[in-house]
């Protein structure tokens, strides 16, 4: 019984991913939130067969198959930056997403990078943005980038200041894990002392607690 259920279960998964799903896309000026043209890449990932271009602000394409795919855009005096997708985020057979490019010399921020508070043990949901950073970097072998950690200002000052640097060495120990040399990678930690909001509330607190990644070189 257990055999058979398995079997359905591969039959299922099989038909699943050979549907055509839609992926579109745009990209946007982070500061602005403005559209923004950009020379946009999608590559099937790790293997790359697959690939083309745009060079626009929108995008759309069809995927099929159980491959994941790796979307990068650049852009004049923008630093680069990418996602990955996969078919499992496809919900009625769509899947929309966006880039953000920030200025040249400016951080990007992992907005799904999640810890719990106080801890700097990497959550599960956030592996696949950080595998987008793996993939980004495999695509572009001469890019360095540096992790900047950050906390709220709640608390012993130091004490915050140690988490911030641990939450970003666990994330380049585990870009290291996944392949990407670790001299391409810096680490800054910045504690409590540069927030991005300056309120006295919980989402200002949750606001200030992040990881951003400052692209060196691309």
């Amino acid at each position: 019984m257990k055999e058979r259920l398995i079997f359905l279960a591969m039959i299922f998964s099989s038909a699943v991913y050979s549907q055509e799903i839609t992926v579109e896309g745009k990209i946007r000026e982070a500061i602005t939130g403005k559209s923004l043209k950009a020379k946009i890449i999608y590559k099937s990932y790790p293997t790359g067969s697959l690939s083309q271009t745009f060079n626009d602000s929108i995008f759309a394409f069809s995927i099929f198959g159980s491959s994941k795919y790796v979307i990068t855009a650049t852009s004049p005096g923008h630093a680069q930056n990418g996602i990955l997708i996969s078919p499992e985020d496809a919900k009625d057979n769509r899947i929309t997403c966006e880039i953000e490019l920030v200025p040249n010399g400016q951080a990007i921020r992992l907005n799904h990078l999640i810890f719990d508070l106080g801890k700097s043990v990497i959550k599960s949901a956030s592996f696949n943005e950080l595998d987008g950073v793996v993939a980004l970097m495999k695509l572009n072998a001469e890019m360095e980038i540096q992790l900047e950690g950050h906390t709220d200002n709640v608390g012993n000052a130091q004490k915050n200041l140690v988490l911030s640097q641990k939450r970003v060495d666990a994330v380049k120990k585990y870009l290291a894990g996944k392949g990407i040399g670790k001299k391409r990678i810096q680490t800054k930690a910045f504690g409590g002392t540069k927030p991005v909001s300056a309120e006295d509330t919980e989402e200002a607190r949750a606001l200030n607690r992040r990881v951003e990644m400052r692209v060196l070189r691309d």
